[in-house]
Formats: C-alpha cells, sequence, structure tokens
C-alpha cells in the first residue's frame, strides 16, 4: 500500500496559512451542489439497470455498452458522489488516510471505466453503420469483450497507486480523493502523465475519429441516396447534432479536470485556489447525470421503457421522432456498402 505522506491523517485538510480552504457557508453549498448531481444520477442510471434486467428486448449486444455505463456511472455516484455530499456537509474529509485511498481508487475505477465506455460506443456505432469489416455482423462476443476490455483497462491503470507507482490523495477543497497530480516525487509525475494519457487522450481519440468516420460515412450516403423529402439528408443532421452533444459533454466534463492536472505536473510552481482545483472533479463527476440523458433516454428504445418505469407505469406521450440510434440504423439501410 502506498505510504501516507504528507498527510498523516487525512480527516482534515488546511490551506497555507493553516486555515479551512472555504467557510462553513462555502462546504453546505458545495454539498448541495453535489446532492443536486447525484440524486437524479443514482436515479436515472439504476433505472437503465432494472429496466434492462426487467426486459429482454433490451439486453441486445448493441445495449450492452449502454448498460455498462450505467453500471459504472451508479458506482461513481454511490462512491464518489454521496461520500462527497456527506464529506462537504461536514466541512472535512472524515474516513482516514485508509479511507481516502479507497474512495480515490474506487472513484477513478468507475470514473475511467465509464470514460471508456463512452469510447467503446463511438466505436461501435461507427462499426455498424460504418462495416469496417465488411459484412461482419457486431454479436454478443464483441460486446462482451468491449466491455471486459473497459473494466481491465481502468483496473489496471488505477491499481499502480496502490502498490507505490503514484498516490491517492486530498484533492481541491480536501472532501474528496484522486490520483495526486501535487506530488513532484518523479515516480508520481511519471505515473499521472502516463495516467492522463492513457485514461483520457486515448478515448478522446478514439471517439474523434470513430465519429469523424460515423459521420463521413452518413456524409457519402446522403449524397448517393435519393430518398423522398430527403429523409437521409435529415437523419444526417440530427446524427450530427447527437454526435456534436456527445463530444461537448465529454469535453466539459472530462477536459478541465486533464487540462488542470497537466498544468500543476509541467507548471509545479502554479497557485491554484482549492475552489479553483474543486470544480473540475465536480465537473467530471458530473457525467454521471449527462451520460444516461446523452446515450440512453434520448434512445427511443430504452425510453419506451424506462419512462413509464420512472413514471410508476404511466404511459409517456408517444415521440413522433425517431431516436438516434434508430436514425443510424434507417441510414445504415440506404447505404450502398
Amino acid at each position: 500500500m502506498q505510504h501516507s505522506g504528507s498527510l498523516q491523517n487525512a480527516s482534515f485538510y488546511l490551506g497555507p496559512q493553516g486555515e479551512p480552504p472555504l467557510p462553513r457557508a462555502g462546504f453546505i453549498i458545495l454539498s448541495i451542489i453535489m446532492a443536486i448531481f447525484t440524486g437524479p444520477a443514482i436515479i436515472l442510471n439504476a433505472t437503465v439497470i432494472i429496466v434492462s434486467l426487467m426486459y429482454k428486448q433490451l439486453r441486445q449486444p448493441l445495449n450492452y455498452a449502454l448498460m455498462n455505463m450505467a453500471v459504472a456511472d451508479l458506482g461513481t455516484a454511490m462512491t464518489g458522489g454521496v461520500l462527497s455530499v456527506v464529506n462537504n456537509a461536514q466541512g472535512y474529509f472524515s474516513l482516514g488516510r485508509t479511507g481516502c485511498v479507497m474512495e480515490g481508487f474506487a472513484v477513478s475505477l468507475f470514473g475511467i471505466t465509464s470514460l471508456c465506455t463512452v469510447a467503446l460506443i463511438a466505436v461501435e456505432r461507427m462499426f455498424v453503420v460504418c462495416k469496417p469489416l465488411g459484412q461482419i455482423t457486431f454479436q454478443k462476443k464483441h460486446a462482451v469483450g468491449g466491455v471486459i476490455l473497459s473494466w481491465l483497462w481502468s483496473l489496471t491503470w488505477n491499481l499502480p497507486p496502490l502498490f507505490g507507482w503514484g498516490r491517492y490523495e486530498l484533492e481541491g477543497v480536501g472532501t474528496s480523493c484522486a490520483p495526486d497530480w501535487h506530488n513532484r516525487d518523479p515516480q508520481n509525475v511519471s505515473y499521472i502523465v502516463a495516467y492522463f494519457a492513457v485514461c483520457f487522450a486515448v478515448p478522446f481519440a478514439i471517439i474523434l475519429v470513430s465519429y469523424t468516420k460515423l459521420m463521413w460515412t452518413l456524409h457519402q450516403v446522403s449524397k448517393m441516396a435519393c430518398v423522398e423529402d430527403g429523409a437521409v439528408a435529415k437523419g444526417e443532421m440530427k446524427v450530427a447534432s447527437m454526435v456534436i452533444l456527445m463530444v461537448l459533454t465529454f469535453l466539459i466534463s472530462w477536459m478541465p479536470y486533464a487540462t488542470l492536472a497537466m498544468l500543476v505536473v509541467y507548471n509545479p510552481d502554479v497557485k491554484i485556489h482549492p475552489l479553483v482545483g474543486t470544480v473540475p472533479v465536480y465537473l467530471a463527476k458530473s457525467s454521471t447525470v449527462y451520460n444516461p440523458i446523452i446515450y440512453i433516454y434520448l434512445n427511443k428504445q430504452f425510453r419506451k421503457y424506462a419512462l413509464p418505469f420512472l413514471m410508476c407505469g404511466k404511459e409517456p406521450r408517444e415521440d413522433d421522432e425517431a431516436s438516434e440510434a434508430t436514425t443510424t440504423v434507417e441510414i445504415n439501410k440506404v447505404s450502398p456498402s
């Protein structure tokens, strides 16, 4: 296990002048903000898991990644979200050094798994629409393999701090824990650089490449196919809007955290207020709310079962507009390939 380092006891955290980084009211506000994100995240992701287990129609290979993302986001909300609410309400981290390491590991494991699953979804959609391997169909074994890979990738890069390469430490205002990107020890710096390269840069590159390929294919189809009322062109615009939304929310959630971490690594003398260091952390955790809404509840198939469950059996008004997933399948049908 890692050494206790600068914090012999992680139950308190003081600023440079020996004062708490925020007044009591500031911690209460942060607790309320995290509760606003955490409550809906737990409800939405738990609903996805429950309805997926209830209805066999949702247990299809293309939905495995969506289910996996819901599990990972629920884990993030239950660990990082709930503990942030409690610790901010108390005004300090109350679980001690061991609790800090356990929380840092759990939140990082679930968070990176979710991030990798977003990349996996992009690859799946590109695979189904663009058919880069010809007429090979996307099967259960491919879906299961992708899900297992997302967990193994996350586990591989979050275990090292438990054995001395890198460390988990208090971050921001000192009410949550994460990989320590402040420590200047060469071993720690090398871990942080590698961590953000393979756990942020690689998934983001995969997302960009996959969606770029997907958009190019749809654009080619819209030019070649003659469909009444411009259905293909309309579908292309709908998918383009969805892709832009996905990429933007990814960047909003994760780019500030990655940028601030790299800034501290490359410029260790930079002065960052604890509150400024906390905002990117909360933005990253807020993805647990955005993800199910964008990837799942905007999907007509999931919405058909999830909304009645959330509304205690009441059937919502049927939306005439097809979901993004349906649109891509329809466009694929008219693809010259």
